[in-house]
């Protein structure tokens, strides 16, 4: 897992006191909430209630909310999942300490929110249906990896965010090391750890996407047939060799797009597509917008706008 990258780290320390609710809001990334002291329960639209306690480690897919809700003293955290004495939306991130509720703490966990990208390509989350859960031991210190990220974040010191991602990387090998001895089902979502040939086609699509695959190639390239790389890669990862390389390319554009280094048809050429329009095709319906216009709102993101950009958007128009 040397390949495994992870960046956009977003991570808060929450305290809850008794009955009350934290409103986590929905991220384009997946959330991560570890609990470091007491009890509570998450809930997931759509998913069973999950008990949250010390070293609980829970995951939950890109583009779903959830609610942190804290047990009153006397009573489960099932009474306060009609209400409680507290509620607050939150993002984490926007601040390093958020506090819901008054009086006695009952709850303390980590939240926040992270992009987690294998052999440059492949969101290892992309693809999440249902949260992950997993419970870790003390020794694990896994508490103290959430805690030194959470410092470097709050800092604010130079490094500080390479510093994060790093100890969270740290983190994630745990739990992917964790899947290799696991009985939940979630774990069948990194089979492609177990299965070294697939795993080396798909770094050889990663490393390159511009190259010009065939399955028969690729299967003959590990030493399997045709059949079974086909059967292996669709158990690993839920799709067609081609279908993950049709992403991996879309990936790869749109880092070419946002860096605003190279022409659109130089994007296509670097993508593997011998045309701008079949290229302009597939990206649109990759991204829903077209690469000049998917260029320009990453220009405005970044408030960067280069000659070469200006002289491409005129000619477009």
């Amino acid at each position: 897992m040397t390949t495994l990258e992870v960046d956009r780290v977003r991570l808060s320390e929450c305290t809850l006191a008794a009955g009350s609710r934290l409103e986590v809001a929905r991220s384009e990334h997946p959330t991560i909430h570890y609990g470091f002291a007491g009890s509570g329960t998450v809930l997931v639209e759509g998913e069973p209630p999950i008990e949250l306690s010390a070293h609980t480690l829970v995951l939950i897919p890109a583009r779903r909310s959830a609610t942190i809700v804290a047990p009153y003293p006397r009573g489960g955290a099932q009474r306060t999942f009609g209400g409680g004495q507290g509620s607050a939306a939150f993002i984490p991130g926007t601040g390093s300490r958020h506090l819901v509720g008054n009086g006695e703490a009952v709850l303390r966990l980590a939240c926040g929110s992270f992009a987690a990208v294998h052999a440059a390509g492949l969101d290892l989350f992309a693809s999440l249906a249902t949260p992950i859960v997993e419970t870790f031991d003390a020794h694990d210190q896994l508490d103290q990896i959430m805690i030194y990220a959470m410092v470097e974040l709050a800092s604010q010191e130079v490094g500080g965010g390479p510093m994060s991602a790093a100890l969270l990387k740290l983190l994630l090998l745990s739990l992917l090391r964790r899947s290799l001895i696991s009985a939940n089902p979630w774990v069948e979502r990194f089979s492609v750890l177990n299965d070294p040939p697939i795993a080396r086609a798909f770094a050889e699509m990663a490393s390159k996407p511009s190259g010009q695959y065939t399955v028969h190639a690729q299967s003959q390239s590990v030493g399997l047939s045709r059949s079974a790389f086909m059967a292996r890669f669709a158990a690993a990862f839920g799709e067609s060799p081609m279908s993950v390389l049709r992403r991996l390319r879309m990936r790869h554009a749109a880092g070419l797009l946002s860096a605003n280094a190279v022409s659109i048809d130089q994007v296509a050429m670097h993508s593997g597509y011998q045309s701008r329009s079949s290229f302009t095709r597939t990206f649109r319906k990759h991204y829903g917008t077209d690469p000049s216009a998917y260029r320009a709102e990453a220009k405005r993101e970044s408030g960067f706008e280069t000659d070469s950009t200006r002289e491409e958007s005129s000619v477009v128009k």
